[in-house]
Parts: structure tokens; sequence; C-alpha cells
């Protein structure tokens, strides 16, 4: 039985829940684990001192009490205090409050505390967070994790607060009234604490999880949050036919969104299921996580990738391996949908009563290791059209898989040639010309430049696959993308220039702040004289109080008449795995209020050897222009 504080998307998907059973009060610290233990639970929340057991710093009779405050770590093992043990803090500890004397007792016991936590080297302490002001609580949390400890802290917060009525889903309407007061918004007591300790890493959350759930802007927003534990207190169950305890749809939705984040589940309060024990709770969540549809496509496809931040890849400046092309190779739309492009565009490039004297010129602009022509050969062969493929690749590795396709399958039809597009002397002009040099923001792969290069041995009336492209934006709100930029180092670059780099990641964490919207679009052919730099002025409108960490890039392609393929997602392409979206950060996190306006900048710069995007905001505030001159990313012509 080992609690699962390590980043469980790293790994497998986990066999059961990992769910734990939170205590008010233990007498015998050895004989409740093991009764929770019995009851198939992996870990308990307890104090770390007894809740009736106030200490006196400043002035009071127990001020000079001699003897220890609480039990000795010699009641478990260490390996049960650092695997099977949540602390908690004391409930009246009030480090904000007005009273002087209340708040330096205060500030003692929870330094005492937290102190202890560490020397028993508790995984994470529980820190409840119970109203807007918490100023003083966090300078106190990251004073504390500044220091020589290494768990995490989960602040204890509730998804609503108990003073917030409105903002709930009523009759299926969603009510707004309240949430603008500060003291009904419990996720902005948590976005004060987290800024203010300076969105430090190991902060984490503790949801509690209301028995009348909130509407689903507000939900969403805590999916973008680092939540690690929902708590769920028995009185948010119903009881089914059966006797048993379960919970309502609404309930059962959130609670498998969270499994998605692989978030820790605990049991809270009394057992309103006497007859079935407290065992009935963990064994129905148990039976949720188990009822989860197995991962399939994309999901299966990233799984431990989530929220990992990767560079783009440069195909122009760098040779591709050959574990990155079998991986894209495998995406079972994308060259299905290559091959529908070019089979009508065989059948609209010659007729019925030319198929049997027409030869179509076919060039494949960046052949990789071969799929895109075999995409071709397989649409030449359904439309029954005669053609000549040219297969150009310059990275010479790939060529040699070429070769070797050429020589064992795909004979005569197919001619190799290696050298760069841009600068080959083509022995004829094409009549279609089909290329993937698209990257996950449409253009950051150059291929607006590499076919501008071939467009010397390009028909007037040649077709292009794909003949359109489309690059799209979303704000998005990520402590955890936020942190996992911020935490890359490298020796000869300074802090600032990893947040002037577009990472490309599978989204997992975040929560998406508005719908998408078009940024910059190329066609082809594209006839000289070109100029592929861009200029786009965004606005989103911003529903709910929140926060911006940067942007999502997506988008989607026209290959050819109706065939399109998208990341984007109000068009994805379902099952596509080739492209994940790109993250724009920003250098400072942006609070937004409810109603607020976001204007941000982007801009396409171009010279004769490199290509980068550079953005900002205005609104709602102005910030420094990113990535200037391309000072810390520039894509390589």
């Amino acid at each position: 039985m080992v609690v699962h504080f390590l980043n469980q998307s790293t790994m497998a998907r986990q066999q059961h829940v990992s769910c734990g059973r939170d205590l008010i009060c233990i007498p015998d610290i050895s004989n409740s684990l093991q009764m929770a233990t019995y009851s198939g639970f992996d870990f308990i929340a307890m104090p770390i001192v007894h809740p009736r057991f106030k200490r006196e710093y400043i002035e009071g009779k127990a001020k000079d009490r001699k003897g220890a405050f609480t039990r000795p770590d010699l009641i478990l093992p260490s390996q049960d205090w650092s695997s099977l043990v949540v602390g908690k803090l004391s409930t009246w500890i009030q480090v904000d409050s007005p009273d002087e004397v209340v708040r330096k007792n205060s500030e003692g016991a929870l330094m005492e505390e937290l102190l202890y936590g560490s020397h028993l080297s508790l995984p994470a302490i529980m820190v409840p967070l119970t109203g807007p002001k918490c100023v003083n609580l966090s300078r106190c949390l990251l004073s504390h994790l500044q220091g020589h400890s290494n768990h995490q802290v989960w602040i204890h917060i509730p998804m609503v607060a108990e003073t917030c009525a409105e903002g709930i889903i009523e009759n299926g309407n969603k009510t707004v009234e309240g949430w603008e007061d500060e003291e009904s918004d419990s996720w902005r007591w948590w976005s004060t604490l987290r800024t203010v300790c300076n969105h430090n890493k190991r902060l984490g959350i503790a949801l509690e999880i209301p028995a009348d759930l909130p509407a689903p802007d507000v939900i969403d927003r805590w999916l973008g949050e680092p939540v690690k534990c929902a708590i769920l207190n028995t009185n948010v169950f119903l009881t089914n036919k059966k006797g048993f305890p379960v919970l309502s749809k609404a309930h059962q939705s959130l609670v498998m969104k969270l499994f998605k984040l692989d978030v820790q589940m605990m049991i809270a309060g009394t057992n309103h299921h006497p007859d079935k024990g407290i065992k009935a709770y963990q064994q129905y969540l148990d039976h949720l996580y188990q009822s989860q549809p197995p991962l399939s496509g994309v999901d299966a496809f990233a799984k431990g990738y989530e929220d990992y931040l990767q560079c783009p890849l440069q195909p122009l400046s760098d040779n591709l391996e050959s574990q990155t092309y079998e991986i894209f190779e495998k995406d079972p739309v994308k060259y299905t949908r290559y091959q529908e492009a070019v089979y009508k565009a065989l059948l609209d490039r010659v007729s019925d009563s030319e198929k049997e004297t027409r030869v179509t010129v076919i060039m494949v602009l960046g052949a990789g290791r071969g799929p895109l022509v075999t995409a071709s050969l397989k649409a030449a062969e359904q439309a029954e059209r005669d053609v000549k493929i040219y297969a150009v690749e310059k990275n010479p590795n790939a060529v040699v898989t070429l070769y070797s396709l050429k020589e064992e399958k795909w004979g005569d039809k197919v001619t190799v040639v290696k050298t760069d597009m841009r600068e080959w002397a083509a022995p004829q002009k094409a009549d279609i010309i089909v290329s993937e040099l698209l990257g996950s923001f449409g253009d950051n792969e150059l291929s607006p430049e590499c076919l501008d290069g071939a467009q010397k041995f390009l028909k007037d009336d040649c077709i292009s696959i794909p003949c359109k492209y489309t690059s799209h934006l979303s704000p998005l709100m990520s402590h955890k993308l936020y942190n996992e930029v911020r935490l890359c180092k490298e020796r000869d670059k300074s802090p600032e220039a990893h947040f002037e780099t577009p990472y490309v990641v599978r989204l997992h964490n975040v929560t998406i702040l508005a719908e998408s919207q078009p940024v910059f679009t190329f066609t082809h052919p594209n006839p000289p004289p070109t100029d592929n730099s861009r200029y786009k002025s965004l606005a989103f409108n911003i529903e709910i109080e929140s926060e911006l960490h940067g942007f999502a890039g997506y988008f989607d392609t026209v290959l050819y008449g109706d065939i399109m393929l998208s990341t984007e997602p109000r068009t994805y392409s379902d099952g596509m795995f080739s492209w994940f979206p790109l993250f724009f950060p920003l250098k400072e996190p942006v609070h937004l209020l409810a109603g607020s306006k976001i204007v941000v900048h982007f801009w396409r710069n171009c010279t004769t050897r490199n290509i980068w995007y550079e953005w900002c905001l205005t609104e709602p505030v102005a910030t420094p222009l990113q990535n200037i001159n391309g000072r810390s990313y520039t894509i390589g012509l």
C-alpha cells in the first residue's frame, strides 16, 4: 500500500483508484492506519497535533508549558510516515488574524507543525484556506517552502465557498450573482495565495467537492489548477436501491474528469451507511475508476507526455531521426486523408477520356521515408490514372529508405531526388505537388518558404496539397505549464529566454479561457512576389475571473476540396496524433477579471536566414514584447 504522490501521468494507468481517508482525531495512529488499510484506503490524512491542543507563545497559561506538543515519531516506522500519512494543520491557526496575539501564536504553531511534518518526511501537509485574507499565510508558507523541506503543501479549499449561494446550477441554468464578491469566490483566495507564493511548484490543491456543484465554467477553471486531491464528504453521496453509497450523474462526470488528471481521492465525514461500512465508499470510487473506457487514439499515444514541453522540430535545420519518422507514419488519419485528396485531385485533373493517354506528374516535396509517395500511388491506382512521381528529400538518411522502397515496391513510377526542393532544377513541371511540411502552428516548420522555393517548377494550373492552412490561438490558464517553463534552465541562456520560446505540448492540466481565433493564413501555389511576414491582433472576451499564462496554438488545413485536417478543438480530426498544440508562454501571469478583454498581438517576422514569432498584450495590461528580433528563438532557413 503506497500513496502515489509521484506524477502518475509518467506511468501506465494505476490498477485501482488512489484513495485516502480523512480523520479528524486519532486516539491510536497504528490502529487507525490498520483500519484504513482494511477498508481499502491507500493513506490517511490526520492532524499533526491534537485539534484541541493550542500553544501560546506570547502570553497565557500555556506559554511555559513543558513537554512534547505532539506524539513521537516512533509510533510508526519512517517508511509509513513518508508514504501513508498526509499531515493536517490545526484548524484554530489564524495567521492573518487582526489580533496580534492570535496572529503571533498562530505563526508559531504553524511553523512548529510544518517543521514537524518535514521531520516526519510526510509526503504532503494539508493547510486549510477559509477566506480571502491569506497574505500572511502565504508569506509563512513560502518562507517554509524556501527551506530544506521537500514535501508538498496541499491547500485545502472548498470548490464553492459556503457564503456563496449563487453561481450554482439551478434548473439547468447558471446563476452568476455574487461571484464578484471576494468573500464568495474561493478560487480567488487560491489565486491570491499562489501569486504571493510566487507560483511555487510544490503548492497543490486539496479540493473539497460540494453537494451542489457550481456552473461548468467554474468547474473547468479548477481543472486548470494543480489539484492533487479531491475531498468527497460522505454527505455528498446518495443511496441506491441496494443501500450502497453512490454519486449523482453530475458528480460522477466531475470525478471522471479528475481521474484523467491523476487526482487522488479522499473520503471525509462520518459513515452514513453503517451496515455497508466505510469501505463501501472506497469500493464505489474504485468501481468508477475501473469503469473508465480504455485509452485509445491520441490519448493512448500521448500517455506519459501530458503537459511535457518539447521544442518544435526544425526539419530544415536538422535531419529527423528514424524513430521520429516512424512515430508520425503510424498516424491513422493523416495519410488516409492525403490519399483521398490526391485521388480527388487526379479525377479533377484528368478526365475519363484522357486517362489512357495522359501521365500526371506528382512531386512529393519533403518525402521523408515515403508515406506520401505510397499514398499517392494508392490514390492513382484507385483513380485509374497514370502518374509519374518525384520523391524529393534533403535528408540523406531518409533517402536510403526511399531508394530501398523504389527498388522493392515502387518501381519505375517513382524517381528519388536527393536535394533541397528550393535548390532543385526539376526536369519537368509538376501537375500536383504533395507535402507534409506543416508544424503545430501550421507555418512554424516553414512550409511557406519551402513551397515558395518550389514555385519555379510548377505548372500555371498546378494543384498544391495542401492548398491552404491557417493558424489559431486560444488564451489558456495552467499553473502546471507556467511552472514547467520557469523550471527550464540552460547554462548559456537567461531564465527569461525560455518564456520567449514556443513549445509543443499535449495540453492536459489546463483551462482554455476562450474559443480560438484564426491568426495567419497561407495559400499555395503562391505566385511571386511573396511576403510571408504577418501581423495579427486578436481580442478575446473573458467570462470568468481567471489567470492568463499563455496561448495555445493550433492549425487547420485544406488539403484539397473539402478534405481537411485540423488540430483546432472545434474541427479536430478525431484520432489524428501527428501534431500536438503549440504553447506560447507569457513571462508573467496576468490576472483576468470576469467581463474583461484580452488583446494580444502576434508577428511572424522573416529574414533571409531565419523566421521567428513575437508577441505581447495590450489589454487588460500592456506587456513587454517577447522574443524581439528573435533573440531567444528562431526557425532556421
